[in-house]
C-alpha cells in the first residue's frame, strides 16, 4: 500500500514539474515583444522567437504590441483667436519603440496621449482665427506631430501621424458659413452666365460680320460675272457685226471682179453703182447726193432716150 502511495506521488511530482517546466517556455510571435521581471525588477525584453524563463523567480510583466496603431479621440473644446469655440476630434497614429519605457515611462500610455493631443491642439488653435483653423489643417496637423513625437519620447512611443477628423463650429457660425457659401456660388453662377451672354453676343456678332463679308463677296463675284458675261456678249455682238460687213464687202468685191471678168463698160457700172443707191436710200431718204461723173451719164441716157423715141415716132 505504501509502494502504491509513493509510485502515486512520484507521478504527481513528474507531472507537476513537466508542467512547471512547460510553462516556463514561451514562444514570442511576429510584432510582438514580452517585458520580463525578475523578482519584480525588470530582467529582460524578449522578441520573436523561442525563450525559456526560471520558474516562480521570472514572471513576464506586459506583452506589447510592436505594429503601428490607431487611436480615435472624442471631440475636444478649444477657441480660436477670434475668440470661436469649436469642436475638434483627432485620429493619432502611433506606435511602440521601446517596450521597457512604455511599460515603466508612464502608467497610462493612451490616456496620456489624449490628454496631451488635447492640451497641444488647444496651444495651436488659440494661436489661429476660425479662417485659418478651416483652412489650415495640414499645418495644424504637422505641428500636432512634432509636439507629440517629442513628448512621447521618453514612453518608448513614436506619434508617426495626426490627422484633424472633424471640425465642428458652433451653429450660428455655421449657418454664416452657408450663407457665404450659397452667396459665393450665386456669384460665381451671374459671372458664369454673364461670361456666357457675352461669348454669345461675340460669336453672333461675328456670325453677322462672316455673313455680310460672305454676302459681299457673293455680290462682288456675281457683279464680276455680270460684266464678263456682258463684255463677251459686245465682243460676239461686234463680231458678228464685223463679219456682217467683211461678207458684205466680199460679195461686193466679188460682184464687180464678175462684171470686170463679163467685160461690162463704164456705163453699166455707173448704172451699178446708181442701183446701189436706190437700195442704199431704200424709200426713206428724202435727198441723195449723186456723184457728178454720175449725172452726167445720166443726162447721156436721158438724151439717147429721146433719140430713140423720136426715130420710133417717124417710122
Amino acid at each position: 500500500m505504501g509502494a502504491l502511495i509513493g509510485k502515486i506521488t512520484g507521478i504527481v511530482v513528474i507531472v507537476i514539474v513537466v508542467l512547471i517546466l512547460i510553462s516556463c517556455i514561451r514562444i514570442v510571435r511576429q510584432a510582438q515583444a514580452l517585458v520580463i521581471e525578475r523578482l519584480g525588477a525588470y530582467q529582460a525584453t524578449w522578441s520573436t522567437g523561442l525563450h525559456v524563463k526560471l520558474p516562480i523567480v521570472d514572471r513576464v510583466a506586459r506583452k506589447v504590441d510592436m505594429k503601428e496603431q490607431v487611436v480615435d479621440f472624442a471631440p475636444q473644446p478649444v477657441i480660436t483667436k477670434d475668440n470661436v469655440t469649436m469642436r475638434i476630434d483627432t485620429v493619432v497614429f502611433y506606435q511602440i519603440t521601446d517596450p521597457k519605457l512604455f511599460c515603466y515611462g508612464v502608467a497610462n500610455p493612451i490616456m496620456a496621449i489624449e490628454n496631451l493631443t488635447a492640451t497641444t491642439l488647444r496651444n495651436i488653435i488659440g494661436d489661429l482665427e476660425l479662417d485659418q483653423t478651416l483652412t489650415s489643417r495640414e499645418t495644424i496637423n504637422t505641428k500636432m506631430r512634432s509636439s507629440l513625437d517629442v513628448a512621447t519620447d521618453p514612453w518608448g512611443i513614436k506619434v508617426n501621424r495626426v490627422e484633424l477628423k472633424n471640425i465642428i463650429p458652433p451653429a450660428a457660425i455655421q449657418d454664416a458659413m452657408e450663407k457665404q457659401m450659397k452667396a459665393e456660388r450665386e456669384r460665381r453662377e451671374a459671372i458664369l452666365r454673364a461670361e456666357g451672354e457675352k461669348k454669345s453676343t461675340i460669336l453672333v456678332a461675328e456670325g453677322h460680320k462672316e455673313s455680310a463679308i460672305l454676302d459681299a463677296e457673293a455680290e462682288k463675284q456675281a457683279a464680276i460675272l455680270r460684266a464678263e458675261a456682258k463684255k463677251e456678249a459686245m465682243i460676239r455682238e461686234a463680231e458678228g457685226e464685223a463679219e456682217a460687213i467683211l461678207k458684205v464687202q466680199q460679195a461686193n468685191a466679188n460682184g464687180i471682179e464678175f462684171l470686170k471678168e463679163a467685160g461690162a463698160d463704164e456705163a453699166v457700172l455707173t448704172l451699178k453703182s446708181l442701183e446701189a443707191f436706190e437700195r442704199a436710200a431704200d424709200g426713206k431718204a428724202t435727198k441723195i447726193i449723186i456723184p457728178s461723173e454720175i449725172q452726167s451719164i445720166a443726162g447721156l441716157v436721158k438724151s439717147l432716150a429721146e433719140v430713140g423715141q423720136k426715130d420710133e415716132a417717124q417710122e
